[in-house]
C-alpha cells in the first residue's frame, strides 16, 4: 500500500524519466548519417506512441459503442466518446499546424531578419560568411521549434498516462497503479530521445534551460494528469486526451520524417525508424508481463 502523497512522488517520477534521455542533445560534431540516424529513431519512438494512444482510446470509444447497442448505457455516451475520439484527433493535428503558423514561423522569420550579433558583425567582412551564419541560424531555429513541438505532443500524451495512474488509485487497483508507474517511467526515458535527437550536432549545444523547459512540458503533464485522474475519473475525457495525443505526435513524426529525408539516405531512416518502433515495444512489454 501507498498513501496519497508517495502516489504523487511516483507519478513525478514516472513523468520526470524523461530527463534521462535529454543530455542526448549535447551531442555534436555529429555526421548526417549519426544525426539522421537518431532523427529517425526519435520518429520509431513517436509512431510506436501513435500506435499506443489510438488502440487504447479506440478501445474505450468502441466499448462505448458496443454497450449503446446492447443496452448497457445511453446512445449519448457512445456518441460523446466518438465525438471525444475525433474532436482529439482534429484538436491535437490541426491545433498544431495552427501553432506552427501562428506562433513558430514568426519566430523564424524575425530571427532571418535580424540575425544574430554574430552574423552581423561577420556580414561586413564576407558576404557568404554572413550567409553561412544565417543557414546555421535557421537550423537551429528549426531545430528547437521542432523540439518544443514533440515536447508538448509527448506531454499531452503523458498526461493521459497520469489520468491512467490516478484513476488506477481511486479505483483501488494499487498493484495497477505502481505497475503503470514503472512501465510509464521507462516509456518516458525513450521519448526524451524523441525531443533531444533534434537538438543533437548543432554548432552551438542547448542551453540547460531550454532542456529544462522541454522536460517539464514533456513529463510535468504525467504528475498533473496523476493528481487529476486521483481526484475525478472520466472514461471521455480520457479518451480525448489519449486522441488529442495522438494527433500532435502524427503531426510532429511527418515534420521529423521530412527533415530525415533530408539528412540520410532512406536505408538509415527505416533502419532508425525500426530501432525506435523495437525500443518502444520492449518497454511496453515490461507492462504486458507484469499482468497489468
Amino acid at each position: 500500500m501507498i498513501d496519497y502523497w508517495q502516489l504523487l512522488l511516483l507519478g513525478a517520477i514516472a513523468g520526470f524519466t524523461i530527463f534521462l534521455g535529454l543530455p542526448i542533445a549535447a551531442l555534436q560534431k555529429l555526421s548526417p548519417k549519426k544525426k539522421g540516424f537518431l532523427n529517425a529513431f526519435a520518429i520509431g519512438i513517436l509512431i510506436f506512441l501513435i500506435i499506443d494512444v489510438f488502440s487504447h482510446a479506440w478501445e474505450s470509444a468502441q466499448e462505448a459503442a458496443n454497450d449503446a447497442i446492447a443496452g448497457k448505457s445511453s446512445l449519448s455516451n457512445a456518441i460523446v466518446s466518438l465525438l471525444a475520439m475525433f474532436g482529439g484527433l482534429g484538436i491535437g493535428l490541426l491545433g498544431l499546424t495552427w501553432y506552427e503558423s501562428r506562433y513558430m514561423k514568426r519566430r523564424v522569420q524575425s530571427h532571418k531578419m535580424f540575425g544574430s550579433d554574430e552574423g552581423v558583425v561577420t556580414a561586413s567582412s564576407s558576404g557568404n560568411h554572413y550567409h553561412e551564419n544565417q543557414q546555421h541560424l535557421l537550423q537551429e531555429v528549426n531545430a528547437y521549434k521542432l523540439a518544443m513541438m514533440i515536447a508538448i505532443g509527448i506531454g499531452a500524451h503523458n498526461f493521459s498516462e497520469g489520468l491512467a495512474i490516478g484513476q488506477s488509485y481511486v479505483s483501488g487497483a494499487m498493484s495497477l497503479a505502481i505497475l503503470l508507474i514503472i512501465g510509464f517511467g521507462a516509456h518516458n526515458a525513450t521519448e526524451g530521445f524523441g525531443i533531444a535527437a533534434p537538438l543533437t550536432g548543432l554548432v552551438k549545444k542547448p542551453k540547460i534551460r531550454f532542456l529544462i523547459l522541454v522536460g517539464l512540458i514533456g513529463g510535468g503533464p504525467t504528475l498533473i494528469g496523476t493528481i487529476i485522474g486521483s481526484l475525478w475519473t472520466s472514461n471521455i475525457a480520457s479518451i480525448l486526451f489519449l486522441s488529442v495525443a495522438g494527433g500532435a505526435l502524427i503531426y510532429v513524426s511527418m515534420l521529423m520524417y521530412n527533415s530525415g529525408r533530408r539528412q540520410t539516405t532512406n536505408g538509415i531512416l527505416m533502419i532508425g525508424i525500426f530501432v525506435g518502433l523495437f525500443a518502444g515495444f520492449i518497454t511496453d512489454l515490461m507492462i504486458s508481463l507484469s499482468g497489468a
